[in-house]
């Protein structure tokens, strides 16, 4: 009975990747980048370790890119990037300082918010991404989703000062476009109207201007859908075309307030 599934298996690739050896790259990368753990005293010392993480990324490369003399190209490039990678992401790290009240540091936000951390690994992942390398940008943005409940597709465009408090629940779309200083809040949705396979190239999800705002479970569906600049997006929306800007999108409801004593004891749910 089992050999059916063995020769089922013997039809993938025979060079696996090494999905653990990936999402320790990663860590050790993010901390290398912002001293998280301030064990680099000595210049000497981060060079080495930036050297080290240049040879585990070849090995990783060598798992998914076919073309031999491409692995130290594309290795090569990544850390060509840095210096504007680490640019772009203190302004981010800057950004959450500045408007989350509940932020007291740089250091808080480096060691304990997941919203910093995802958009750390998106970032990276993008870099890939954009080289067109093959299964890595996946695995970098899905342990940070399985990490932290945020879920950004490496293919996403994300402009500068980028925000996202809290973040549980969080989804950004493969074609999704994002502005400069936007800030999004947990269980946010930018998706696609359509999953049919046939629409894969096209653009399935919004575009976010610059100056945006969207609060908490807010879902916003489409590729031809645009919010503009400077708007603020209230808590459950559910948006399915675009709005202008400067607009102020909010989801009305009713809420009544009554006495206990108007109702009976059958309505005292015990869970």
């Amino acid at each position: 009975m089992s050999y059916s599934i063995y020769l089922k298996n013997q039809e993938r690739s025979r060079n696996p990747i090494n999905k653990k050896n990936v999402e320790e790259w990663i860590d050790e990368l993010i901390n290398w980048l912002f001293d998280i753990n301030q064990e680099y005293n000595n210049y000497r010392f981060f060079q080495n370790k930036e050297k080290l993480l240049q040879i585990k990324l070849q090995n990783i490369l060598a798992k998914t890119v076919e073309d031999t003399n491409q692995i130290v190209v594309y290795s090569n490039y990544f850390f060509e990037q840095i210096e504007t990678l680490h640019y772009v992401l203190t302004n981010d790290l800057e950004t959450i300082v500045k408007f989350d009240p509940a932020a007291k540091s740089k250091e808080e936000v480096l060691i304990a918010y997941p919203g910093f951390f995802a958009i750390t690994a998106y970032r990276i992942a993008n870099v890939f991404w954009k080289l067109n390398v093959p299964v890595i940008p996946r695995i970098i943005t899905e342990y940070v989703h399985g990490k932290t409940g945020i879920d950004i597709h490496p293919g996403a465009e994300i402009g500068e000062n980028f925000f996202i408090d809290h973040g549980t629940g969080i989804v950004i779309g493969e074609t999704s476009k994002i502005g400069n200083n936007v800030k999004i809040y947990q269980g946010v949705t930018l998706g696609a109207l359509s999953v049919s396979k046939e629409n894969a190239s096209v653009k399935r999800h919004p575009t976010i201007e610059n100056n945006v705002t969207i609060y908490a479970n807010a879902t916003i569906l489409g590729g031809n859908t645009i919010i503009g600049e400077n708007s603020i997006i209230g808590g459950n929306v559910w948006l399915t075309h675009s709005v202008p800007q400067s607009s102020l999108v909010y989801h009305k409801s009713e809420i009544e307030i009554k006495q206990k004593s108007e109702f009976p004891e059958a309505l005292n749910y015990v869970i």
